[in-house]
Formats: C-alpha cells, sequence, structure tokens
C-alpha cells in the first residue's frame, strides 16, 4: 500500500498552526517583561541635580541640602520640596556638593549615589558609604548653612476688672560646622497686673563645643546669665569648662549629656542688714538635651541643668524645660512649655521673707524656625 505523502497546501497548514501555538504560549509571556528603567541619559548631568525616589520616579532641579535626615530639593515647576531622606533612592547631582560623613570627614565633589555606595567626583574620585552621610550641602559652604534656630513668642493681654499683660519669649540659635557646635539660648517671662510687676525673669546662656570624635566633645567655654527678683536674685552669672557624649543622633532623635567645673557669682536682689549682697563659690553643672520627632508634625524637648553649689549660694539650683512643638507650616510651629525653676535654699531678702523654692509656669507660643 502506497505510503500517504502530504500535498504543499497541508504542510502551509501545519506550520500556520504550530507558529499560532507559538504566539499563543509565549504572547503573555512577552507582554509580562518589563520595560527597561528610565533613567538620566548620562550618570552625571550637565545641567540639572536628579533624584530618584523608592518608587523608582525621578526628579529634576537642584539639589539644596540634606540635614536631620531631610531632603530640600528646589524643583522649577514645584518649587521648594522636602522629603524624607530613606524615600530617596539616587542622587545624581550636577553641581558640587559638600558631604560631611562620620569621623569628621568632610569632602565636595559632584555627588552620585547608588544603593549604599557615594561617589564624589572631582579632581580625584571617592567613595563612601551612604549609611556614613551627616549633612549634605550644596556648592561651597556658605556662613548661612552652618546655622540653625527658632524664635517663639507669647502674648496675653486683659482689660476690664483687671487689667493685666503677660508676656514671654524663646530662642535658641545654633552654629554647627564640622568640629564645633555654637549653642545660644534665650528664655524670659514679663507679666504686669494693674500696674504691679508679677514676674520678670530672663535667662541667657552660651555654649561652645568642640568635637573631638563623632560623639565626644569639649566644652572650652560656657557662659549663663540668669535674673529673676521674685527669686531674690539681681543677677547670676554662670561661667563654666567641660565635656559630654552624644548618646543618640539620628534624624529623628538627639541626646546628649554634658557637664564640668564651674564658679558662680550671685548678686542678691535684697539682704538682711549686714550680710553680703553678692556671693562667689566654685560648682559643678550638669546637664542633658533629649530632643525626639514623636511624629511627622509634632517633636518632644526635653532639657535640664544641674548647678551644686555653696550653701550661701542656694545649695543647687536646677532648670528644666519640658516643650511639645507642633508644626503648622514648614517654618511656623506651635509650642507648648513647661519650665520649672528651683533653688534649694533661696537666700531672705531684707524683711527676712524667705522667697518660694520653686517656680513654675506654662508658656505658649508662636515660633518661627528657620
Amino acid at each position: 500500500m502506497p505510503m500517504f505523502q502530504p500535498g504543499p497546501g497541508a504542510k502551509c497548514c501545519v506550520t500556520f498552526i504550530v507558529l499560532a501555538v507559538l504566539v499563543l504560549l509565549l504572547g503573555p509571556a512577552l507582554a509580562e517583561e518589563t520595560p527597561e528603567e528610565w533613567k538620566p541619559s548620562a550618570p552625571l548631568p550637565d545641567k540639572f541635580d536628579w533624584i530618584q525616589f523608592t518608587s523608582d520616579e525621578w526628579l529634576k532641579g537642584e539639589f539644596v541640602a540634606m540635614y536631620n535626615h531631610e531632603l530640600e530639593f528646589d524643583s522649577s515647576e514645584l518649587d521648594l520640596l522636602t522629603f524624607d531622606w530613606e524615600d530617596v533612592k539616587q542622587v545624581r547631582t550636577a553641581r558640587i556638593m559638600q558631604v560631611r560623613f562620620l569621623g569628621n570627614i568632610d569632602v565636595r565633589g559632584k555627588l552620585f549615589i547608588e544603593g549604599d555606595t557615594v561617589r564624589l567626583i572631582g579632581d580625584q574620585e571617592q567613595e563612601f558609604r551612604r549609611s556614613h552621610i551627616v549633612t549634605i550641602t550644596a556648592g561651597a559652604l556658605k556662613e548661612i548653612n552652618h546655622w540653625s534656630g527658632k524664635v517663639t513668642l507669647g502674648m496675653s493681654v486683659r482689660e476690664g476688672n483687671v487689667d493685666q499683660i503677660e508676656t514671654n519669649a524663646k530662642a535658641n540659635f545654633k552654629r554647627r560646622t564640622v568640629k564645633n557646635r555654637l549653642i545660644m539660648d534665650y528664655l524670659a517671662n514679663y507679666n504686669v497686673s494693674d500696674d504691679e510687676e508679677l514676674a520678670n525673669n530672663h535667662r541667657a546662656s552660651l555654649k561652645l563645643d568642640r568635637f573631638i570624635t563623632d560623639r565626644f566633645f569639649m566644652t572650652p567655654l560656657g557662659l549663663e546669665y540668669f535674673r529673676d527678683p521674685f527669686q531674690n536674685i539681681a543677677s547670676r552669672s554662670t561661667f563654666l569648662v567641660g565635656a559630654g557624649f552624644q548618646l543618640i543622633d539620628t534624624g529623628k532623635t538627639d541626646w546628649q549629656v554634658s557637664g564640668g567645673p564651674a564658679y558662680q557669682e550671685t548678686r542678691f536682689d535684697s539682704v538682711a542688714a549686714g550680710e553680703d549682697d553678692s556671693e562667689g563659690t566654685a560648682a559643678l553643672t550638669f546637664g542633658t538635651v533629649f530632643d525626639t520627632a514623636l511624629t511627622r508634625a509634632i517633636d518632644f524637648v526635653y532639657e535640664y541643668r544641674l548647678q551644686l553649689t555653696s550653701e550661701e549660694a542656694g545649695s543647687y539650683n536646677h532648670h528644666m524645660l519640658i516643650s511639645f512643638e507642633t508644626e503648622w507650616t514648614k517654618h511656623l510651629d506651635f509650642d507648648i512649655t513647661l519650665v520649672w525653676d528651683r533653688t534649694q535654699d533661696p537666700r531672705p531678702e531684707a524683711d527676712m521673707t524667705v522667697p518660694e523654692q520653686d517656680d513654675v509656669r506654662m508658656v505658649l507660643g508662636l515660633g518661627l524656625d528657620f
């Protein structure tokens, strides 16, 4: 019996069926292939800075600064924006950047960050780890880049059966470089009711720290001035030196402790007949500052300062501050602050009245920060 031989038409039909089956099987797989990820045309652009988010989206503009794990980026279409540093996946800059790393290492160059690798390209290329970045600023450092600060003001006015005016002010300024930190604080409260003064106290301090390592710092100079006639203190000046340690230093939490020897000069507002109206004494100081972000909009600040002195100067005094700072806008906060000042052994006044040991007050105000 002769063997069946398919004709040319049958062969074409079989070939068509095979191709159709392959298309049906391979089509969905080909359709599911991930398209190639878009990125700037060159690793280091010539005109704009670029950042890529963890969502793989890119944004071009100008890299302004990265501090406290927050990135400021200026877009021509979206204006100045702030992002969490952890949400940024890549950075490519066309401009020279200034980057400070752990270990007091300061490097300048065009910046390329990918994964945990940081490349700075200038006269030569240097490579670091992203986890070691402390701050990033654009271009050559300007003096204003070293400064941050906040001023808080509050006032209440009451008229009618009682005419009362109460004002308070709080200010903090910091200048930070790779090795040095200058801190200036001011706190004041004034209250008058029916032309009678009920409160008038002022506290100002200045402290210069020099970092020996990333965490350990020396304080070659510290000054504090305090005045409160209602505590029988016309003025109290403290001069100190010391050392401290940065226990925590992250984008959300800052905690430091410090202490050292000091000299304190106190002038009393009123004293009994025959007693000196001033007292100079050696002292020991201790202090701690704890600052953390409770949420994206609320910060918590705790500050405590203790001074151990002679019995004639009050034995010891402390200043404690607890503050909740709620962010309303990028630069405007609403602050609620509790202040507690205490002198263990207040000096009696001329009529032998002994001032209260404790002075507690609450301060409400609007704060402007930069």
